[in-house]
């Protein structure tokens, strides 16, 4: 059963269409986020390094660690109020989620199972300091 909550568009087809088209996969506003705070509390890190399983956002080499940072409404994060599921083509959209989920599962197992630790942090959290510090911490364990 899906427990998002559905939601009824607001703008015309093609407007939408050019709205979606227009969201990028790298150096969004979370990952900043991530990066910058990470960044000042001495972590160095490679970005979306594509040698790794999921190419993942950011890359702690030093500490075998590596940082997926993922949208609450793509990856569809689990309870979160921004999981939403669009009203239009409903059946699409859940297929599209299915997928995303699966292949960010299958990439954090292929992670770990070369010896790396895989790490998630949600777009929702990265606006709140102690999740971030809670990952560097995590990060610093690690490896």
């Amino acid at each position: 059963m899906d427990r998002s909550t559905t939601v009824t568009d607001v703008v015309d087809g093609a407007t939408r269409s050019r709205m979606m088209a227009s969201i990028r996969g790298k150096d969004t506003q979370p990952e900043r986020r991530v990066r910058r705070y990470l960044h000042a509390t001495g972590l160095r890190f490679r970005l979306h390094v594509r040698d790794l399983p999921g190419s993942p956002d950011l890359v702690f080499s030093a500490h075998r660690a590596a940082v997926f940072v993922h949208g609450c409404f793509w990856h569809r994060h689990p309870f979160c109020r921004y999981a939403t599921t669009p009203a239009t083509r409903r059946e699409f959209w859940l297929d599209k989620f299915a997928r995303n989920v699966v292949r960010d599962q299958r990439s954090q197992l292929a992670l770990e199972q070369t010896g790396w630790t895989s790490l998630v942090i949600w777009e929702c959290e990265t606006r709140q300091e102690e999740c971030l510090d809670a990952l560097f911490w995590q990060i610093r364990a690690s490896g």
